[in-house]
């Protein structure tokens, strides 16, 4: 193979972020901001971000810690049936996005349990779910070592959640380390992506997806897989998790 092959190769599958630029997390590259993206976290402050059906960040269940975005573990509170809090504070973003690549990083702790979730209209949420729980895909983010979410391949990390199962190959980091992830969304076609390596791909209004759709925990919801310009979601799930280096770029489908 030709050594320029290589090299754009490499420059396709390397995760964005601190761990591919050599700059700090949290920070764009020039060549980052020339292509486009930008930072929907500042290392700093939660500027950009509320509670999903709130005026304002819930700080009981987020806040900024070392440079990342924290999720605060709730401990013994009243849950919903699949374990979510039963009063729920998902961190959003303010602004929407209809077709875009998401970059960020995430750290586990032993069992941890959360997701990045995209595609998702508060306003649908809000009337379809009790708890404050942003109703959209999920990134599922895991510790597929300890928690009990491992049984089933569709809620591994990695996942398409509840709806397709990532690779079998998939690189994830032990726990305590970061992972690089990135999400591909654009007309109807998904992508999930795990250090590097694709590990999800799916295209809405296909034989595949419908059949998947009518066997996971949406079947009943109308109108969950609708295009639709969408926040971005950090779910609240109980569970202690960190996100940094969130960085964003829009594109046409």
């Amino acid at each position: 193979m030709r050594r320029t092959t290589v090299l754009l190769l490499a420059l396709w599958t390397a995760p964005l972020g601190a761990q591919s630029s050599g700059v700090s997390p949290n920070q764009l590259t020039p060549a980052e901001r020339s292509a486009g993206w930008h930072l929907l976290f500042n290392g700093t402050t939660l500027a950009g971000w509320r509670g999903l059906g709130y005026d304002s960040v819930p700080t009981a269940h987020w806040n900024v810690m070392d440079g990342a975005i924290h999720k605060v573990p709730s401990g013994n509170v009243p849950k919903m049936p699949d374990g979510q809090p039963a009063n729920g504070g998902d961190l959003m973003t303010v602004d929407t996005f209809r077709d875009f690549e998401l970059a960020f990083q995430w750290k586990a702790v032993p069992a941890t349990n959360s997701g990045v979730k995209y595609n998702v209209s508060e306003e649908y949420s809000l009337a379809n779910a009790s708890n404050h729980a942003a109703l959209g895909f999920e990134y599922q983010v895991l510790d597929d070592s300890l928690n009990d979410d491992n049984k089933l391949a569709t809620h591994r990390a990695g996942a398409l959640y509840d709806l397709i199962a990532p690779s079998d190959d998939k690189r994830l980091m032990p726990v305590g380390q970061w992972n690089s992830s990135r999400i591909v969304f654009r007309g109807h076609h998904g992508e999930h992506w795990l250090n590097g390596q694709k590990i999800v791909e799916f295209d809405l209004g296909t034989p595949r997806m419908d059949s998947a759709l009518a066997k996971s925990k949406y079947h009943a919801l109308k109108g969950f897989a609708d295009r639709r310009s969408g926040h971005i979601i950090l779910q609240d799930h109980g569970d202690e998790v960190f996100y940094r280096d969130i960085k964003i770029r829009e594109s046409k489908p």
